[in-house]
């Protein structure tokens, strides 16, 4: 059985968890990172030398990275799917959203979730918070303006593309702060709502 290694409100972790519910993939997961601690013991580190989460093993695989570990599991247990798309370019087209999580749209806002959501309110930095929702901000309508015409990012279907974006696009909605009109973005977040796994892993408060 697979076993994620990774506390679960963790956003990394929550990539997979979410993965494992749409492909109704069955697996363990052992508390680890954060207040659970571990993360510089030698053992983990032997799997995972970053000593980040989640970590996933899968038999004799080790494997880190939460992206490459949701297509990892998609290309084993949903290659075809409409959720991993066969077709390159079908595939390209979600799969770039993946790319996109981790260098325009997380970065952006990680400042203001950190200040936020993990900072005492004394120790905040608001200047570092109003320059992060500017950019994340940015960000959003980048995405309300895809979403136009595609009711999810790889298209007309719910792909690999969601889960990342979908896991930030819960914290941009749920931190305290102003968001310009996002009519579309808004409706893709109902829809994510929808889904039970969405429920599940991801809807469970910022922490």
């Amino acid at each position: 059985m697979l076993h994620i290694i990774g506390r679960n409100n963790s956003s990394n972790v929550q990539k997979v968890l979410w993965t494992c519910a749409e492909i109704g993939l069955d697996f363990e997961r052992t508390d680890f990172g954060g207040p659970f601690g571990g993360n510089d013991d030698p053992e983990y580190r032997a799997k995972n030398p970053n000593g980040l989460i989640p970590t996933v093993e899968d038999g004799d695989l080790v494997l880190w990275e939460s992206n490459s570990i949701v297509r990892y599991l998609a290309a084993k247990h949903g290659g075809g799917s409409r959720f991993y798309p066969a077709d390159p370019g079908a595939r390209a087209l979600a799969d770039r959203w993946m790319d996109w999580q981790l260098t325009v749209i997380w970065p952006a806002l990680l400042p203001a979730f950190l200040n936020l959501i993990r900072t005492p309110e004394d120790k905040r930095d608001m200047d570092v918070v109003a320059t992060a929702v500017a950019k994340a901000n940015a960000a959003a309508k980048i995405l309300d303006t895809h979403l136009t015409t595609n009711a999810y990012l790889g298209g007309a279907d719910f792909t690999i593309g969601d889960i990342p974006v979908g896991v930030v696009t819960y914290r941009y909605m749920n931190l305290d702060i102003e968001r310009p009109s996002l009519p579309n973005l808004e409706a893709y977040y109902a829809r994510l709502c929808n889904r039970p796994g969405y429920q599940k892993y991801l809807m469970i408060g910022l922490s």
